[in-house]
């Protein structure tokens, strides 16, 4: 019987070593929680499923890996032009930098009003001439440069838990974002499949609308979704948050998280929540379109548009005619008219309004840059 026993420890003990060198092998958690998450791209390694908490993408910009970050190369609708340039997107003491320079400074200043700029084959963006463009008096070639990365290939999930460590930029008409973007267009073109914005600021330390200060101490969340473009519910489902003046988002790092499940979408600010989106009605209800606007997500699950992958994007972009009210008031004006069709140029024009806020010639001052720390996501 002893002999038995002896035997049988001794059986019980190479099976344990056995299942525990096969857990390590094929990465099995005897404790797994499993999740619903699902992840693809180049950057992750292909699995089956994930644990419940496991991180599943880090990305800590201890260098610029142009594996997982694809620039975006086009002359943008705002005023910047995207570029893949050190001096506008690079890494620096693990932290992520988008700087805005000026397009006048490379080329000189005669270029924005008669040259042409051709961004063929890398240009990742046709859309309202962003790849081939010429300069003239009236519309002038994007007078600043700047960032935009995204994991479109390398990176995209649906479901889970997404934190985001940045520092927001300073400075006259900057509008630093960080947000997602389906992978796959299944319901249709923007805003029909979604979008979600983790995080947006002014980098203006001053712009009030209404009385009210928007400028570096406010960001907002927002979720896009709708049938078509005239008809964008983002207003029900956007949130803001303000500090006092003078302690702006430009003045250190904070934590954007968002967490993301069938049943609703809750975003946090510091751990705190900010905004909850729920979404057991779906977005069709919660919209409020009007009579006869055909439901396109009635043959996706109950939280369509946003449930398919989406990927990462961070980038930096200037001006615009969306992101600054023209009945804001701002120290020195605001040199456009949103509905002027040279707004370009009359940005341009107005430089010494804002460029002095930038202060960009000054190599030390990271205050026009947009900064971020980490971007971290886990498996629900």
């Amino acid at each position: 019987m002893l002999e038995f026993i002896k035997v049988l420890i001794v059986f019980l003990i190479n099976l344990t070593i056995c299942l525990t060198i096969y857990a390590v092998a094929y990465k099995i958690n005897p404790y797994c929680q499993k999740s619903i998450t699902t992840a693809g791209g180049t950057a992750i390694p292909n699995k089956r499923g994930y644990c419940s908490g496991e991180l599943i993408f880090e990305e800590n910009f201890d260098r610029l890996n142009l594996n997982i970050w694809q620039h975006q190369i086009t002359l943008n609708r705002e005023f910047q032009w995207y570029t893949n340039n050190r001096s506008n997107t690079y890494s620096k003491n693990g932290k992520l930098h988008i700087r805005p320079t000026l397009t006048a400074d490379i080329y000189g200043e005669e270029f924005l009003s008669s040259g042409t700029v051709d961004l063929r084959p890398d240009c990742t963006d046709w859309a309202n001439d962003g790849c081939l463009r010429t300069g003239n008096t009236k519309n002038i070639i994007n007078p600043v440069q700047s960032g935009r990365i995204r994991t479109i290939n390398s990176f995209y999930y649906k479901y889970g838990r997404i934190e985001v460590s940045a520092k927001m930029p300073a400075g006259d008409w900057l509008f630093p974002a960080v947000w997602l973007m389906p992978k796959e267009n299944l319901y249709g073109g923007w805003p029909m499949s979604g979008e979600i914005d983790l995080v947006e600021s002014r980098g203006n330390r001053i712009f009030k609308v209404g009385g009210k200060n928007i400028g570096t101490n406010q960001v907002g969340i927002t979720l896009h979704f709708g049938p078509d473009r005239s008809h964008d519910a983002w207003r029900t489902s956007h949130f803001e948050q303000n500090l006092p003046y003078g302690q702006g988002y430009d003045q250190k790092f904070h934590k954007y998280e968002m967490i993301w499940t069938p049943d609703y979408i809750q975003f946090k600010l510091d751990d705190k929540e900010i905004g909850l989106v729920e979404t057991s009605d779906g977005f069709y209800k919660r919209g409020k379109f009007p009579n006869g606007t055909v439901n396109i997500w009635e043959n996706g699950e109950k939280n369509a548009p946003f449930d398919r992958e989406f990927y990462v994007i961070i980038n930096l972009a200037i001006g615009g005619t969306s992101f600054f009210s023209d009945s804001g008031s701002n120290p020195g004006g605001k040199p456009w008219k949103n509905k002027s069709p040279y707004a370009i140029t009359e940005f341009w024009n107005g430089r010494n309004q804002w460029l002095p806020t930038w202060d960009l010639y000054n190599n030390k001052n990271e205050n026009p840059e947009l900064q971020v720390d980490y971007v971290r996501v886990y498996a629900l």
